[in-house]
């Protein structure tokens, strides 16, 4: 049997293979039977991975999605029974819906499914504006590959291919075949090809890239799904019609490739965290150049005397609601002028080096004033934060935001966490 050819990798061979179809819009019945029909095509045999196109079940059906999301669990059966049918492994995205705080999350995940059911998740982390998925979809975070017999497989969705950081991190981790499940259309269909090519060869793993064909209300989608190799050999490669394709995959293949190097293996820490602290006039220039990339630049400010799990965990969230976080920093004078003369405990250079090496923060600028309202009306913030415990309607720099078309945000703070209430304990002699 072909599970018991081992190699030098001490993985076996086994088959990966692709099933591009037409996804027709809300017809989750016709699209799981080309599901079916593509696997008895494909005829794989154990071990094995089969790969299905981005929302598989239904398509992009905005107004019904959170009724697919609800049928999430009866689709994921059908997979699993499937995929013990045929004993391999079949992965492809679904909508899922979660209820956080009190509101209805809708996510757009990849599963990987085994005879025994879900093995893993990675929810898709870039949403494609254009086709309105940022108004239907919430943001996936922390993309972790995942284990299975076949080895340690990570995974994208569409848009996600053209993040190569999001598929380097799970190289890193072990991560030896890519799955890509996506609706990629044909305008873009070079790039699908040579991001396809280039992830393989960057991060030296197999790429498996399903993709949709057909067309929806205006839009034509390329197919062309893909098996490449690790030195970015196509193995596989669909047109842009229905169909399947499968290959055998050797993982001493990519033991060769990383042979002589490993280009994963590389991850230097090459930008000093100091360079994060920048005056004013610096940081407009780097505000205005943010501005011609479209990015979402989010302002807080505080005095971070003592930096403790409730500031991080506040600034972490902040981070969460754009692409750049800016940290206004009281000075030391500033700090004096509203806690008094015994504040700040750690000086400005301090509290700003300690803030400039957190990774959620991307710059910090120091401010003489008691309020940051200067930096705010200079900076103009897409987005102004601050703790939960301060009303919009009191945040300073709020109305100037909302004028300039920003919005203004509160993120809840972690309760019992104070640098007040620390130095009151530290003082007591750290007793409770």
């Amino acid at each position: 049997m072909v599970q018991n050819n081992r190699n030098s990798s001490n993985l076996p061979l086994f088959t990966v293979g692709f099933i591009q179809f037409d996804v027709k819009l809300g017809e989750t019945a016709r699209n799981l039977a080309e599901v079916r029909n593509g696997l008895t095509a494909l005829a794989m045999q154990s071990p094995g991975l089969a790969v299905l196109p981005e929302l598989w079940a239904a398509g992009f059906d905005y107004p019904r999605m959170a009724e697919h999301a609800g049928r999430r669990e009866e689709m994921l059966d059908a997979l699993r029974e499937e995929a013990e049918r045929y004993e391999i492994y079949i992965a492809g995205s679904l909508p899922e819906i979660i209820i956080e705080a009190g509101r209805s999350l809708i996510f757009n995940t990849l599963y990987f499914v085994g005879p025994e059911g879900v093995l893993g998740k990675i929810r898709k982390q870039q949403l494609f504006a254009p086709m309105e998925e940022d108004l239907f979809f919430t943001a996936g975070r922390n993309p972790q590959p995942v284990a299975t017999e076949l080895g340690i497989l990570a995974g994208v969705v569409c848009y996600d291919l053209r993040f190569p950081d999001l598929i380097r991190s799970q190289a890193a981790k072990g991560g030896r075949l890519l799955v890509v499940s996506a609706q990629w259309p044909t305008a873009r269909l070079a790039h699908w090809r040579t991001l396809l090519k280039a992830r393989a060869i960057e991060n030296q793993i197999f790429v498996i890239g399903c993709n949709r064909c057909g067309i929806s209300d205006d839009t034509e989608f390329g197919g062309h799904s893909m098996i490449v190799a690790p030195d970015g050999l196509v193995l596989a490669e669909a047109g842009g019609e229905p169909g399947q394709a499968k290959e055998m995959v050797d993982p001493a293949l990519l033991s060769q490739c990383r042979k002589l190097f490993t280009a994963v293996a590389s991850a230097p820490y090459r930008f000093p965290d100091r360079d994060k602290i920048v005056p004013l006039p610096v940081l407009k220039k780097i505000v205005e150049n943010y501005r011609g990339l479209t990015r979402r630049v989010v302002f807080t400010n505080g005095c971070f005397d003592i930096l403790h799990r409730g500031h991080v965990t506040y600034l972490e969230e902040a981070r969460r609601l754009g692409d750049c976080l800016i940290v206004g920093l009281n000075s030391d004078a500033s700090v004096r002028a509203l806690k008094g003369e015994e504040r700040p405990l750690n000086d400005e250079e301090s509290r700003a080096r300690v803030l400039a090496a957190l990774g959620c923060v991307d710059h910090v600028v120091l401010f003489e004033e008691e309020t940051p309202l200067g930096l705010i009306s200079e900076l103009s913030p897409d987005i102004l934060v601050k703790g939960g415990d301060w009303p919009v309607e009191k945040i300073v720099g709020a109305e100037e935001v909302m004028a300039a078309g920003g919005e203004v945000l509160n993120i809840p703070v972690v309760e019992n966490f104070s640098t007040t209430s620390l130095i009151d304990r530290i003082r007591r002699g750290g007793d409770g």
